[in-house]
């Protein structure tokens, strides 16, 4: 890491790239999935099967993965901004509940 290129720009990006990676597979495992149980429903109603990337194309992949991120993104949300407002006793990451902002420099 001391000599820096490009080992160290993979770790200082390293948080971005493991969400980034994990978010793409989920979102791969959840197109497999849904056009292996799309085109179930299409073999029970007598319809032909379709591809992964005609899938893709279609509003159900994207409405059940929206969905699904919605829910995520909240839950993600409202714990980010409760972090922010509400602190924690003994926390390592926030300052004293009782000290006042002038004695922690934090507003």
């Amino acid at each position: 890491m001391r000599r820096g290129g490009l080992l160290l720009a993979l770790y200082a990006h390293s948080l971005t790239l493991a969400l980034g990676a994990l978010f793409a597979l989920s979102f791969t495992l959840h197109a497999v999935g849904g056009v292996r149980h799309y085109n179930a429903e299409q073999l029970a109603h007598g319809e032909t099967p379709i591809t992964l990337l005609q899938y893709l194309s279609t509003s159900a992949v994207w409405f059940e993965s929206l969905q699904n991120w919605q829910s995520e993104f909240l839950a993600l949300g409202v714990m980010l901004v409760l972090s922010i407002v509400l602190r924690q006793q003994g926390s390592p990451a926030s300052k004293p509940v009782a000290a006042p902002h002038h004695e922690t420099g934090h507003a």
